[in-house]
């Protein structure tokens, strides 16, 4: 074509880091359900890990530190109570303090030797270097992106 540059629709499918992101996601839930069984969802391990972090934070903070809404969050919470998992304590201005009970420490903790099978199996036959150059570029991504997002983590 005349010394011109091709559009960026000439790039292909498999070339584009949005259908990649994408694809890596879709096999990384499905490789989560395949280890986890139907203990719980990504989402749902996301929270439970971090109110395992940081023991009683509020409804919004949770939300900010894991990129969801707080509607959402609200309606997570409400099921992970429902489950025993959690309890919501109501604070001031309607702000709700969220703790892990005994059964959802006692699932969680049952869940961190799938999640580090995961993690392998995620990672597996990329070689160390590789697999810790990936995880340093995704979090960079997310990092430069993190203002594009609905939801941007804080905290």
């Amino acid at each position: 074509m005349d010394g011109i540059d091709p559009p960026a629709t000439d790039l292909g499918l498999y070339d584009q880091p949005g259908h990649l992101i994408r694809r890596a996601h879709q096999i990384a839930v499905s490789m989560f359900h395949d280890t986890m069984g139907g203990a719980c969802t990504p989402v749902q391990y996301a929270v439970l890990r971090m109110l395992h972090e940081s023991p009683g934070i509020d409804q919004v903070t949770l939300a900010q530190r894991v990129g969801l809404d707080t509607s959402t969050t609200a309606d997570l919470a409400a099921r992970l109570e429902t489950r025993g998992l959690i309890v919501r304590e109501l604070l001031p201005r309607r702000q709700r303090r969220l703790l892990l009970t005994a059964e959802g420490e006692a699932l969680l903790g049952g869940l961190l030797p799938a999640v580090d099978a995961l993690q392998h199996g995620l990672l597996d036959g990329m070689g160390e270097g590789d697999a810790a150059e990936l995880l340093r570029l995704l979090r960079k991504f997310v990092e430069l992106n993190n203002h594009q997002s609905r939801v941007p983590l804080r905290g």
